[in-house]
């Protein structure tokens, strides 16, 4: 007898989502541990306040949304609502943190990839939720 796998594919939409979640969870992880070495509580790379990993966003120096540089590693770090939402990303006090943290040609890099258009399959963004995923807990066993 052949069993059928019952779990449904992904929709574009859902393995974006996925990705994004995981992605995030890593970059707000990752910035807890290297700002305050907790898994609780980080810093904003822009006002520098204090908050717990929850309340925590995954910010974009560059937007992102051209979907080069949603996935970038150097252009994504832990952000408190304010800065990124209300304060449309805090783009001085980043601009400021990126320089100190990269240097100037990283953000001229990042601004000529911010302008390449990039086309993500499902298996692409499933790809990208299990690579973050193992990071993330990678992060959690070396603490």
């Amino acid at each position: 007898m052949i069993k059928k796998n019952n779990k449904k594919k992904k929709s574009l939409r859902q393995a974006k989502k996925a990705a994004w979640i995981m992605f995030s969870k890593y970059i707000r992880m990752r910035d807890c541990l290297k700002t305050l070495n907790s898994t609780k509580y980080g810093l904003c790379c822009t006002c520098g306040k204090m908050f717990k990993f929850e309340e925590l966003q995954a910010g974009h120096f560059t937007s992102g949304r051209k979907l080069s540089t949603l996935f970038d590693e150097i252009n994504v770090h832990a952000q408190c609502r304010s800065c990124n939402i209300f304060k449309q990303g805090n783009k001085f006090e980043y601009t400021a943190f990126m320089i100190r943290n990269y240097g100037e040609n990283k953000i001229i890099d990042l601004h000529t990839k911010d302008h390449i258009i990039k086309k993500y399959t499902i298996d692409d963004y499933l790809g990208i939720e299990q690579e973050y995923k193992i990071k993330y807990f990678e992060l959690l066993k070396e603490k």
